[in-house]
C-alpha cells in the first residue's frame, strides 16, 4: 500500500489530509472518506486502509483544517465535547462544496486516481456532507454512503432531506436503532424524501446498533457484527457504481 500525508489546497487554507491506494495496478476508483465529529485520527485511517487494500484511492481529509490540524476526541468530558461541537459548527454545505471541490481536483491530477470514477462515504456528522457534495456536483460523484448520519433533518432549506431531488447517484444509508442523532421520525422523512424524488437508494437498519456502531475504538458502542455489515454494503456499493462502471 501506498501512503500520503498530504496538504490539499482550498480556498480557506491547507486541508491536511491522508492518501492511501494500493502499490500496483492503478489508476484507481476514488473514494471520498468524510470524518465524524471525533477528529482525524489512527482509526479513521485504518479504516482507509481497509477500502484502499481492495483497489481504491482514497481520500480522507482533515475536515477541521481551519481551525486545527490534530483533534482527536481522545476523552468524552464536558469540556472536550464543547470543544467538538465547536468545531462541528464550523462547518456546512458551504465548506464541504469547498472541501469536496479541493478533493476533486486533487484527485483529477493525481496520475493514480482515476477521477472520472468517484465515490463518497460520510460518517455520523458526515452524512449531510455526502448528501450535498452530491447534490451540488451531480456530474462528479457515482455513489455516496451515509453510515449513521447525524442530523439529517433540519428546519434549514439546506436540509439533507430536501436534496433528493438534486441527487442523481446511487446512495446508501445505515441507520441506527438507536440513534439521538437520527431518530425514527427523522429516518422516516428522509427515507419519504428519497421516494419522492425517485433517487436510487437503500436505506437500512441496523437493529440493537446505536449511533457509532461501526468504529472499533468505541467502547461499548461498537458492534462487530453490524460494522462488518456495513463494509459489506459499503464494497457491494463501490463495486456496483465504481468498477462496474468503468469496465462498461
Amino acid at each position: 500500500m501506498i501512503e500520503e500525508q498530504v496538504d490539499i489546497a482550498t480556498a480557506d487554507g491547507a486541508m491536511n489530509s491522508f492518501v492511501v491506494y494500493p502499490e500496483e495496478g492503478g489508476p484507481f476508483p476514488v473514494v471520498l472518506f468524510y470524518m465524524d465529529a471525533p477528529g482525524y485520527r489512527e482509526e479513521l485511517r485504518d479504516m482507509a486502509r481497509r477500502l484502499a487494500a481492495v483497489g481504491y484511492f482514497v481520500v480522507l481529509p482533515n475536515l477541521y483544517y481551519r481551525l486545527t490540524r490534530d483533534f482527536w476526541l481522545t476523552e468524552r468530558t464536558e469540556e472536550k465535547m464543547t470543544h467538538m461541537f465547536s468545531l462541528m459548527a464550523t462547518l456546512d454545505a458551504a465548506t464541504t462544496l469547498c472541501d469536496t471541490d479541493a478533493m476533486l481536483r486533487y484527485v483529477d491530477a493525481h496520475r493514480e486516481a482515476e477521477g472520472a470514477r468517484v465515490g463518497a462515504v460520510g460518517y455520523c456528522m458526515s452524512g449531510p456532507f455526502v448528501m450535498w457534495a452530491a447534490a451540488e456536483r451531480p456530474e462528479r460523484l457515482s455513489c455516496i454512503a451515509s453510515i449513521h448520519g447525524a442530523n439529517m433533518v433540519t428546519d434549514k432549506p439546506d436540509s439533507p432531506h430536501r436534496m433528493p431531488p438534486r441527487i442523481r447517484c446511487e446512495s446508501y444509508f445505515a441507520c441506527a436503532e438507536t440513534d439521538k442523532w437520527a431518530p425514527p421520525a427523522d429516518v422516516e422523512k428522509l427515507q419519504a424524501a428519497l421516494r419522492a424524488a425517485g433517487t436510487p437508494h437503500r436505506l437500512e437498519w441496523y437493529r440493537g446498533a446505536e449511533h457509532g456502531f461501526v468504529f472499533p475504538l468505541r467502547a461499548g458502542v461498537y458492534d462487530r457484527a453490524s460494522a462488518e455489515r456495513h463494509w459489506e454494503r459499503l464494497f457491494s456499493l463501490f463495486e456496483r457504481t465504481l468498477r462496474a462502471r468503468g469496465s462498461a
